[in-house]
C-alpha cells in the first residue's frame, strides 16, 4: 500500500490512457491517427511542451459526451486510490473542449458524475484558463461557468507558458477572486523565475504549479521560502519535456533543502510514464530520496491542499502513522 498522499497537480484530460483513447474513439465513430495502441504510445516521445500539446490536444478530440468524461474521470480516480491518493485536487481545461464544439455543461456533468460516485477520495476541481488563448475568452469561459461554481473550488493557467506571461491574465484572476474562487498558475516550468513572481504578485495565487526555475532567482527563492507558497513540481513530466536532462539532475532535493514546501504530482501521466507514486518510488531510485523525505512530500501534499483543517490534519496523521513496507 503506497503512502497516503494528495494530488494536487494533475489534468484529468492528461489521464486519458491509449487503450481508453481507442475505446472511445470507436464509442463515437472516430478514426484516431494511429493504427493500434503501442503506435499510439510511439508518439509519446517530446522534445518540449508544445510537441506534447500537440498530441494531447489532438487526443481530446475522443472525448465528446458526458459519459466519455465520466469514463476518463473515474478511470483516474480507480488508479490514483491504488496509488495512496486520498485527495485530489482536478484541472480540467473548459476551453479545450467549447473551442472545438463541446458544451461546458457536458464536461462538467461528466466530471462531476464521476467524482461524486467515488468516494474513497475526496475532490476539488479547478477550471484552467489556456494561456496561449486570448485573456477576453478566458473571461467568457469564467462567465460561462458560473451556473457550475459550486463543483469549481479554484481557477488555474496552464498550457504553452513561453510568451504567454501571467499578466495577461490580471483581470480573470481578479474576476475569480471576487467570485470566491481559490487561484493558482503554471509558472517558472519552461517560463522564466520572473513568471512566478508575475503570478505571485498580479494575480495573487496561492499555489505555484511547477515553479521549479525559482532557483534562478534567490529572492524568490528567499521569498517562496518565507510565505511558505507550495510549488507542486512534477518530476517525471520535467524529464519528459525536456526541462530537467535526467530524474538524477532533478532539483527536487535543492529546494527541499531550501526550505521550500514542495509537493510532487503527476501532471499528465498517460504521457509522463507514471502516475504519482511512480514520481514518489522514481524520485528514491534515482536522487536517493529516504522514506523520510517520502513523509514529508507526503505531509506537504496535505498542507499544501484546499481542505477543511478537519480533514487536513485527520491526513497528515494518516501519513505520519504510515509504516512503510
Amino acid at each position: 500500500m503506497a503512502i497516503p498522499k494528495a494530488e494536487l497537480h494533475i489534468h484529468i484530460e492528461g489521464t486519458l490512457e491509449p487503450e481508453l483513447a481507442f475505446h472511445l474513439a470507436q464509442r463515437n465513430n472516430i478514426t484516431l491517427p494511429y493504427t493500434d495502441v503501442e503506435h499510439l504510445r510511439s508518439a509519446y516521445s517530446f522534445t518540449d511542451l508544445q510537441s506534447f500539446l500537440d498530441l494531447y490536444y489532438r487526443l481530446m478530440d475522443v472525448l465528446r459526451t458526458p459519459d466519455d468524461f465520466h469514463d476518463l474521470t473515474t478511470a483516474y480516480l480507480q488508479r490514483a486510490a491504488t496509488q495512496g491518493v486520498r485527495h485530489a485536487e482536478i484541472f480540467f481545461d473548459p476551453q479545450a473542449h467549447t473551442n472545438r464544439g463541446i458544451p461546458l455543461d457536458t464536461v462538467i456533468q461528466g466530471i462531476t458524475s464521476a467524482l461524486d460516485a467515488h468516494h474513497d477520495i475526496s475532490t476539488d476541481l479547478i477550471l484552467c484558463f489556456l494561456r496561449d488563448r486570448p485573456a477576453q475568452e478566458a473571461m467568457d469561459t469564467l462567465h460561462a461557468a458560473r451556473p457550475h461554481l459550486h463543483h469549481i473550488t479554484a481557477v488555474g493557467l496552464d498550457s504553452a507558458e513561453i510568451g504567454h506571461p501571467p499578466t495577461k491574465f490580471t483581470e480573470v484572476f481578479q474576476a475569480a477572486a471576487d467570485l470566491g474562487l481559490r487561484r493558482v498558475a503554471h509558472a517558472g516550468e519552461e517560463g522564466p523565475a520572473d513568471y512566478i513572481w508575475q503570478a505571485l504578485n498580479h494575480l495573487d495565487v496561492e499555489r505555484i504549479d511547477h515553479g521549479i526555475r525559482c532557483l534562478d532567482d534567490p529572492t524568490l527563492l528567499t521569498h517562496l521560502a518565507t510565505t511558505q507558497t507550495p510549488l507542486t513540481v512534477c518530476p517525471l513530466s520535467n524529464v519528459r519535456l525536456r526541462a530537467v536532462p535526467t530524474l538524477a539532475d532533478h532539483p527536487l532535493p535543492a529546494l527541499m533543502d531550501a526550505g521550500l514546501l514542495v509537493t510532487v504530482n503527476s501532471d499528465d501521466p498517460s504521457y509522463f510514464g507514471g502516475y504519482v507514486h511512480d514520481n514518489y518510488l522514481a524520485l528514491q531510485h534515482h536522487l536517493g530520496l529516504t522514506n523520510e523525505d517520502l513523509r514529508t512530500l507526503a505531509r506537504n501534499s496535505f498542507t499544501a491542499s484546499f481542505l477543511t483543517p478537519k480533514r487536513r490534519d485527520h491526513l497528515i496523521a494518516q501519513v505520519d502513522a504510515y509504516v512503510f513496507p
